[in-house]
């Protein structure tokens, strides 16, 4: 049951993963998609991260759940030392999974000042006096 449990996290975290990315590059700055606004784009960028932060969840989740199973049995049952029974996908999970969260935060701290939200940037004309009258 808690292979299957992991399983279904894992394929939870690889689709969460897959419209983070999608909603993130349509939330960037340099991509002509969607609104020209700022606030909203950063916004969307925000959304990106949430989506990030919760694929690392179930990362973590379903590698969490596995190692604590394996170290269940391994008190359970045999002498073989813990790190023997532990493979390199574990440890590679935990990294994935902290790598992941980590980016979805520093998605998440793009989002605009309080002070900004509702501002329009204008790009400023020329004073009067130095335009030239042909």
């Amino acid at each position: 049951v808690h292979i299957q449990t992991s399983r279904a996290l894992m394929v939870i975290s690889l689709l969460l993963g897959f419209f983070g990315i999608i909603v993130s590059v349509v939330g960037m700055k340099c991509t002509k998609v969607g609104e020209e606004d700022p606030v909203t784009k950063s916004r969307i960028a925000v959304a990106g991260g949430v989506l990030f932060i919760l694929s690392g969840l179930c990362t973590l989740a379903a590698v969490s759940l596995y190692a604590t199973q394996v170290t269940y049995e391994f008190f359970r049952e045999s002498a073989v030392p813990v790190n023997a029974r532990f493979g390199s996908a574990l440890f590679i999970g935990w990294g994935a999974a902290s790598l992941t969260v980590l980016g979805g935060s520093l998605l998440c701290c793009s989002c605009p000042a309080k002070e900004r939200r509702g501002q329009q940037y204008y790009r400023q004309s020329q004073p009067s006096t130095a335009r030239e009258y042909v």
